[in-house]
This record gives C-alpha cells, structure tokens and sequence, in this order.
C-alpha cells in the first residue's frame, strides 16, 4: 500500500470518528446499531472507529436502558467515569475551579469558588490549590483544563494583553502558569467565544452554526460564531464591543476610556447606579434579591440601561446579521419585562430586515461552561481534528 493510500485511508477514518463523536455528542448515549442510522455508515466501519475512540479515552461504554426481557443494549458516551477535565473560570471578584466528565455536567460537591486575589501569584496559588483537590480523585485521570479569562487575549504568544476590569492578569498567561503547576495541557479562551462554545455545546445554539452572544454581564462583549467557527479577529481581539464609545463624556472605564458600553449596559453598571443611589455598594446578586423582595425598584435605574442596551443590540445586528442573538448577563433576573423593553427598543434602531431575520433570546450557557466544552474541543481536535475543505 503506497503513502498516499495509507495517508487517504487514515484520513477517511477521522472523518468517520468525527462522524461518530457528533451523534453521541448532539443525541447522547448511543448504541452501535443508533449510529448506524444517523451516520449511514456501516456497522464494520462504526464498530472500527468506536474502537479507536475508545483506545483514547473519548468514549466509554455503559448498559443502556433495555427492555425488560434480555440484555439491554449497551451504550456508548463520552466518557464521564474514568476520566475528567477541569474548568477554571478567572472574573472580576470571584474566580470559579470546577471538574467534570467528556459530557460537561457540572457538579455542585466538584466545584471550588474563591474570591479574586489582588496580586498574580495568589491567584496562581489559589487556583491550583483548588484544581489539586479536584485532580486528586481515585481512579479518575485529568486530561486537561480550560480557563476563561477577560479582556484581549494575544494567542500568537499566549498573553492576556489587558482585562480592563481584571488588571492582575494584564500581560501574563495564566493558562500557560497554571498549565505548568499542575501538569496539565491547558487551554485558554476568552470569555466571549467561551460564551459561545457552552451555547453550542450545552445550550440553545445546538446544531447552530452561525449566531452572535452579547454578554452583559462583568461587563459587555461579543462573541460571533460563522461557519461553525468563531470569528477571532486577527490577534484574537474581536468582540469588544463593550469598549465602544456610547456617552463621550460619561464615566471611567477599566479601559482607560471614558463612556464605553460596558459603563452603562451591564450587570456591573447596573449594580454601580443602585449603589451610588442606596450610599452603599451592591452587587447583582444583591439587587436582583432587593427587587425581588420588594425593597427596591430600579425603574430609573432602567430606563437608560435600557437605552444603551438597544444600541449595542442594534450594533450587532446590523453588522453581522445573525440568524440568531443570544444575550448572557444576570440583570434580565431582576425585571421580566426588561428584554420585552430592549426589544422593542432595538427594533427601533437596528434595520428592519435584518431585525426581522434575528431571533434575540436569552442565553442558558455559562463562562463555566464554556471553560470546560473549550478543553473538551481541544482534546477532540487532538485526536480527530476538523477536517477542512480547501478553496
């Protein structure tokens, strides 16, 4: 058999294992015989890759839920006993360190949170104490960990160049220190394109291939996904869109700007007007619980929010055109009304055929989510990378 013939056969039989690791991972549990029937591969050839899947740890096998007479079927998943990988989600004032299996179900007893340290190397040391604890499970291998971190990330050189409300990571690479210290492959994502991976992955953007996020949460970014790929820009900085100047002469911003998006639009500046007015400070949390609990009504607080929001909204619409907007942030928890006033807003301001096509809705993924569904994609490409098309 000549090179090129092994290089051709090798070639069609990641295909066939991507083929296979998208059923499981798009339906779940699977049987030969499923993936047989989605595929349209044969039975031969899914047997060959599934074994090949699970020589490297992607799969596991486990009794499916049979009849109540003979065997049941068994059934193929990512795996979830054997193997694990870690998140680690680095934010303004908390920092999140969790552990999961290939299928990203997250546990309450295995996660960790701690507040965000003032300097570099104890946040270093705190992370990694807490992962430490996490790896230290018997019986179960760590294959990797994702962090998603703020801010503009140089992946030429793995650097967070600036995270204008994280300033402790400006410059360095905390997926490459922390990768160090425990010994782990480490994948860094920004927050955004994490945003966009845990919607794909476990979220409402499943079987998407081309939507936007608009994150308001610390505060405000874009996340794009065309193709089935996520638009990073040429050094990685696309998606700050939350440091566009919406008020010229408004407040400060982590940027160093004044009047960015982010200052008016997000969960941070929604907190930052209600404790400006009760003379004390508040975070999210504790204004979605004031409102609740009647204590506080943030109505003048929203009419500008409001305002703003439907800017940035518009913005994204106009520019890329999504199929469908996914909007991330906590203060739609404190007013259901809030989005049916954003929206009507935004159709105001963004053209009418392309508001028309969009479908805006709140997101259900997470920046924990996407922190692990960014490891669990990096192991796949690993071992099945993408198969790209030239021309």
């Amino acid at each position: 058999m000549s090179v090129a013939t092994i290089s051709q056969h090798n070639y069609l039989a990641k295909i066939n294992e991507r083929h296979v690791l998208r059923v499981i991972r798009d339906k779940g549990p699977s049987s030969r015989a499923e993936i047989v029937r989605c595929t349209g591969l044969s039975a031969p050839t899914v047997s060959k890759a599934v074994a090949s899947l699970q020589k490297t740890r992607l799969l596991e096998e486990v009794e499916g839920n049979g009849p109540a007479i003979g065997r049941p079927a068994m059934k193929l998943r990512l795996a979830t006993d054997s193997v694990q990988v870690l998140g680690i989600v680095i934010d303004v004032n908390r920092c999140w360190v969790g552990a999961t299996g290939l299928d990203g179900e997250l546990r309450d007893e295995r996660t960790h949170q701690v507040d965000t340290p003032a300097s570099y190397k104890d946040l270093i040391r705190d992370l990694v104490k807490h992962a430490r604890a996490l790896m230290a499970r018997p019986g179960v291998r760590t294959l990797g960990v994702g962090v998603t971190v703020p801010g503009l990330i140089d992946h030429r050189r793995g650097l967070d160049i600036l995270a204008p409300n994280v300033h402790v990571i400006d410059g360095r690479s905390p997926g490459h220190d922390l990768g160090r210290r425990l010994g782990l492959e480490c994948v860094m994502i920004q927050d955004q394109h994490a945003l966009c991976m845990a919607e794909r992955y476990f979220g409402r953007a499943r079987g998407l291939d081309d939507f936007a996020i608009l994150d308001v949460s610390s505060g405000v970014g874009m996340g794009v996904m065309s193709g089935g790929r996520l638009v990073r820009g040429y050094s990685g900085f696309a998606g700050e869109i939350g440091h566009i100047t919406v008020a010229p002469n408004g407040r400060s911003c982590g940027c160093g700007n004044r009047g960015c998006l982010e200052t008016v639009a997000s969960d941070t500046s929604l907190a930052w007007r209600v404790s400006r007015r009760l003379g004390r400070e508040v975070d999210i949390d504790e204004v979605i619980r004031l409102v609740h609990s009647g204590e506080l009504d943030i109505g003048q607080e929203c009419n500008d929010l409001v305002r703003f929001l439907a800017i940035g909204l518009a913005a994204v619409i106009n520019v890329f055109n999504p199929s469908t907007l996914f909007i991330h942030g906590q203060l739609f928890d404190a007013d259901e009304a809030l989005l049916a006033r954003v929206l009507e807003q935004t159709s105001k301001r963004a053209l009418a055929p392309s508001f028309a096509d969009c479908r805006i809705i709140r997101a259900q993924g997470s920046k924990k989510q996407g922190a692990v569904a960014g490891i669990i994609q990096h192991l796949i490409d690993s071992v099945v990378p993408e198969m790209r098309t030239s021309g």
